[in-house]
Parts: C-alpha cells; structure tokens; sequence
C-alpha cells in the first residue's frame, strides 16, 4: 500500500536525520500525528500534536492573532505558516507542521472552495506553504491532505 509505505519512508528519514517534529492541525483532526506516530520509535522525533480546530483555539493555544485570522481567514498561508512557527516553538521542535483547510461537505467560502488546503512547513532555515485542492468526500479531503503531507516532508529531506 502507497500510504503505508510512505509513512515507513518518513518514518526512517526522520529517526536518520535525527530530527524532532511537532503538528498544528485543523481539516485532518490529528490524521497527520497518528500517521508520524504508527512506528514503534515515534517517540524519538515526534514531540506535540494539537488539533486546533477552530479560530479560538488557533488564537488560545497557538497565539496565532485574532487579527490575522478575521484578515485573511483560518484557511490561508499567513494562519497556516503561523500555525506551523507556532507549533515548532511550543514544542522546541526541529520541524512544526501547520494543516488548515476546508474538508467539507459545507464551510466554503468566495475563493475558498471545499477542498482547499493550506500546508506549512517551518524548520530552522526555511519555511514552505502550499495551496491545494483535493476532490473528493470529507474523508478523501483529509485523507489526502495528511499524505501530501508526508510526501513534503519526505521531500523536505531529500
């Protein structure tokens, strides 16, 4: 199985490179961390996961401004890549993962339609933020934004 293989892949990169990851979530609902942690071993990179599903809680547990967020939304690439920096420093982490998005079937909005999603990766020297549309059921949304995930950070190391 693809995904299975890809979670091995980022698994073994992660525990060679010796890098330590923590994860801010939104649309996946904590799919990313149980995907980083499904190897015995886990414990050695992966350090915080939190599910900030809501903009209360991005602002409350992330400290991501309430001004950003009513500005350009919770699914956009300024909250997504605050997630990301927000996490990575909560956690004292290598790397900080930040997901938001819309799964659907409702919650779209003018310029944002269901399937859109935002994903950040922040490490020490550089930080990344794609824009996607996945197709598909809630499930398949978030299903395929946790895998593009992993293929980031398998890319991020290669």
């Amino acid at each position: 199985m693809l995904m299975e293989r890809l979670i091995k892949q980022v698994h073994r990169l992660l525990l060679k490179k010796e890098k330590t990851i923590a994860t801010a979530e939104s649309c996946t609902g904590g799919m990313l961390s149980e995907f980083l942690t499904r190897n015995p071993g886990s414990s050695k990179y992966f350090l915080l996961g939190v599910t900030t599903y809501n903009n209360r809680s991005k602002n409350k547990i992330l400290s991501i401004p309430s001004p950003v967020i009513i500005k350009y939304g919770a699914v956009s690439k300024e909250t997504c890549v605050k997630m990301a920096e927000a996490i990575k420093r909560l956690a004292r982490a290598d790397i900080g993962i930040g997901i938001s998005g819309i799964a659907g079937p409702t919650g779209a909005v003018p310029g944002k339609p269901v399937g859109t999603v935002f994903i950040a990766i922040r490490d020490t020297n550089r930080k990344i933020c794609k824009k996607f549309y996945f197709k598909g059921t809630r499930s398949t949304v978030r299903k395929s934004a946790a895998q593009e995930t992993l293929k980031l950070l398998k890319k991020h190391f290669l």
